[in-house]
């Protein structure tokens, strides 16, 4: 069946954590819909993928391609409107602590471009209630616990109805059953068609919630196409 073009596509790519490269030859096509996760132990080019995806760091050797943007001569004008269409969910979720949650959002709105006073009301709260967050747009991050922190930035991360979210171990701070309240609401957001690409350590996270493995490791990276993963590659 046709899945149409890919939202992200690397080809023979080869990733880099500075100067160094730390994959070779990345193979990736990433459709509309897509449930990815990326895994493997520490320091074998995971976050590197996911800072190569936003444009923070440069493509090596290939190509690749971002919600139609070319990686490989991308314009540093360009990238700002590249992240607009990408949402980004950290670990530690990288909050505003200073404003409300509503002025957090208002702050990225704003930042993209929105205007309109009204129009920045109405998405903020169209976001706040996609993550069963709306009776909290008046609390300061810190009056939050760390689940509730994780789902303003993911309300954060849907603002500009992005084409895919990338989430960096965004269950990392959390506790098994906030975990599985974040992992849910990802999975319903999946499953309105957003494309997600999880980077993550957590074997039982890509166990019971399916979606496809990219397996990072001896400077590759490789979808797994067999049933059973050898977890003891992953921390």
């Amino acid at each position: 069946m046709d899945k149409g073009t890919p939202v992200i596509s690397f080809r023979d790519a080869d990733i880099l954590g500075g100067d160094t490269t730390v994959i070779y030859g990345l193979n990736m096509d990433i459709y509309p819909g897509d449930f990815v996760y990326i895994v493997g132990k520490v320091g074998t080019g995971k976050t590197s993928i996911i800072r190569t995806i936003i444009a923070e760091n440069r493509l090596g050797k290939g190509s690749a391609t971002v919600c139609g943007y070319d990686l490989s001569d991308i314009r540093s004008r360009d990238i700002p409107y590249l992240r607009r269409r990408i949402g980004v969910v950290f670990q530690d979720f990288q909050l505003l602590m200073d404003r409300s949650v509503e002025d957090n959002l208002s702050f990225v709105l704003r930042a993209t471009g929105w205007k309109n006073p009204e129009d920045i009301d109405r998405r903020i709260s169209e976001v706040l209630e996609a993550v069963k967050m709306d009776k909290k747009a008046h609390k300061m991050p810190h009056q939050l616990s760390g689940g509730e922190q994780q789902r303003i930035a993911i309300a954060r991360a849907l603002l500009n109805k992005p084409e895919v979210i990338i989430a960096d171990e965004p269950t990392g701070n959390l506790d098994a059953e906030t975990a599985d309240g974040i992992m849910k609401l990802l999975r319903g957001i999946n499953e309105e068609g957003t494309a997600i690409v999880m980077v993550t350590h957590n074997r039982a996270i890509f166990e019971q919630y399916g979606g496809r493995v990219m397996l990072c490791k001896g400077e590759t990276c490789i979808e797994q196409v067999e049933e059973v993963i050898n977890l003891d590659l992953i921390v």
